[in-house]
């Protein structure tokens, strides 16, 4: 379940799933380019993968045996999340996410590229059955709960309005059947984690 919920956080939350201002970066930022070709989705290290696998049971393990009582924490680098990500959209052969990467700053500053795949879908003229959406934000932690606080997103070269992703979010949803959310939800953070903290190339996860 833990496992699962981590999941919803990289996807859900972290879409990024986590600011710098692409207004003061142009068209460069993220090192993700709005001409860039799409990464081939199973392009990622399974073994990177499989050592955040290992974490996840790692924090389920501790806290079973020792609780709550003491913080402990893990350190994911953004290479190993990303091959998280790539390994959870492969195995379950996602059908509109394509691809979802991060790049990790200080400060919880987060930058995300997001491709989604809505062929063979009926959609608003202002969609487009393949898009690539890049943005930034700050995560932001409270009581328990994390959201990201969003400050720039662009389809392709274009900046757009939060409303157009949520409208994406909604589309998505409603194919897997699952409840819709809008990018700027608080979310409950997965068990005995308590926060959520990032440097440069890195997450820190306090349990």
């Amino acid at each position: 379940m833990l496992k699962k919920r981590l999941c919803c956080l990289a996807v859900a939350v972290i879409l990024p799933i986590l600011s710098l201002g692409f207004s003061s970066l142009g068209f460069t930022f993220l090192s993700f380019t709005c001409s860039g070709s799409a990464q081939d989705p199973t392009d990622y290290s399974l073994q990177e993968a499989l050592k955040v696998i290992n974490l996840i049971e790692k924090i389920q393990l501790e806290q079973f045996e020792k609780g709550s009582g003491v913080i402990r924490n893990v350190v994911v680098t953004e290479s190993e999340f990303n091959s998280y990500i790539a390994y959870r959209i492969d195995v379950e052969k996602e059908e509109v996410m394509k691809e979802l990467r991060l790049r990790v700053f200080d400060d919880n500053k987060i930058e995300g590229k997001l491709v989604v795949d809505l062929r063979e879908q009926k959609l608003p003229k202002i969609l487009k059955p393949r898009m690539t959406f890049y943005m930034g934000g700050k995560l932001e932690v409270k009581d328990g709960n994390i959201r990201l606080n969003l400050d720039d997103l662009f389809l392709e070269n274009q900046r757009i309005q939060p409303a157009v992703l949520d409208l994406v979010i909604f589309i998505g949803s409603k194919i897997a059947g699952s409840e819709s959310f809008s990018i700027s939800d608080w979310w409950v953070l997965p068990y005995g984690i308590k926060d959520v903290k990032t440097q440069k190339g890195k997450l820190t996860f306090y349990y």
